[in-house]
């Protein structure tokens, strides 16, 4: 037994290469490759640890989001130093390696270091978060899952991950949905056909946008409008405009479906007509005649002219003018009583 323990530690002092003038023997090669494996371990053990708290946490998701990136790789760099220092070498002694490396690393490995200083930046940085959705200048949205050292990971509605260059999100537009407050004014277009009478449209589908269950009460900030926002061709164009709630907003596709659903279902109960395509054909002159004598070449009766009919307008209210009546700083009036 004494012997094999005396071989083992022959074994452990022999010497595999030189690094400088500090020879690495086997017994401290493995030394340091077990102290880079411990602090690894660690550092994956801590990370699973405070992921598992940041989704169970209501507040303070950004916070424990840095700790945990700050921990991993904290951890890391303390295992490459505890390592290399277990190796015997005098750190003090690749001082000028390290520089000579560092001018290789920033050359070679620029745009690695790039991205891994904008992830540093974007985890400080309180204008984009875990768990805040985004829109990107391609148009793609998703909900911020993770910032790594080389790419943000987003995943969108369909559960489909978008790695998205750090940079990128620093040297370009995002727009985040959800930065602050807790709701977005959302604009829900729908067409009725034309004649229809405007109040009728207007109150069946704001009791229908209401009735939608992540729809807020309107209050003096946020208010449930209707506007009639331009004349197509065979329609009238209108806009539910709405302040869903935060949750609401960061499924844009499903929340357009569910307005969109409960407008056509109201407009049907309403018994408003839906617009279709029309064509109205005037003919002026038939074989160079016009008026009685082109009907009596086709052998019709000359018709009294009709009757011109005078319309006397009916006064609507309309939300899109007091809204931009409205001072800006100044909250919205309150709903007219029918």
């Amino acid at each position: 037994m004494q012997q094999d323990l005396e071989a083992l530690g022959q074994i452990g002092k022999l010497v595999l290469f030189t690094i400088g003038k500090t020879p690495v023997t086997t017994g401290s090669l493995i030394a340091a490759l077990l102290t880079l494996v411990v602090a690894l371990v660690v550092a994956r053990l801590i990370a699973m640890a405070l992921q598992r708290v940041r989704a169970k946490a209501t507040r303070g998701g950004a916070g424990l989001y840095i700790v945990e990136k700050l921990s991993t790789y904290g951890l890391l760099v303390f295992g490459v130093i505890a390592g290399v220092s277990t190796l015997g070498i005098d750190l003090s002694s690749l001082v000028v390696f390290g520089g000579a490396l560092g001018v290789g690393v920033g050359l070679g490995l620029q745009g690695v270091v790039k991205e891994f200083v904008s992830g540093i930046v974007l985890i400080f940085d309180e204008s984009l978060r875990v768990g805040d959705y985004i829109e990107l200048e391609t148009g793609q949205r998703g909900v911020v899952h993770e910032i790594g050292a080389r790419a943000t990971r987003i995943r969108n509605n369909d559960s489909i991950d978008i790695l998205v260059p750090n940079s990128h999100l620093i040297q370009g537009p995002v727009t985040n949905w959800t930065l602050r407050g807790h709701t977005r004014r959302i604009h829900i277009p729908f067409p009725t056909a034309y004649g229809v009478d405007k109040e009728k449209v207007r109150d069946a589908v704001l009791e229908a946008a209401m009735a939608v269950p992540f729809t807020l009460p309107d209050s003096g900030t946020y208010r449930t409008q209707v506007w009639l926002v331009g004349f197509g061709e065979s329609s009238l164009n209108f806009e539910l405009v709405v302040w869903p709630r935060l949750e609401a907003v960061k499924r844009p596709n499903a929340m357009q479906a569910a307005y969109t659903w409960a407008i056509d279902d109201a407009l049907r109960k309403a018994g408003i007509e839906a617009p279709f395509p029309q064509r109205d054909l005037r003919i002026r002159s038939l074989f160079g005649e016009e008026g009685d004598a082109a009907r009596r070449t086709l052998g019709l009766q000359a018709g009294p002219s009709a009757p011109t009919r005078s319309r006397t307008p009916k006064t609507s209210s309309n939300d899109a003018v007091d809204e931009m009546l409205r001072p800006p700083d100044a909250p919205p009036a309150r709903p007219r009583k029918a």
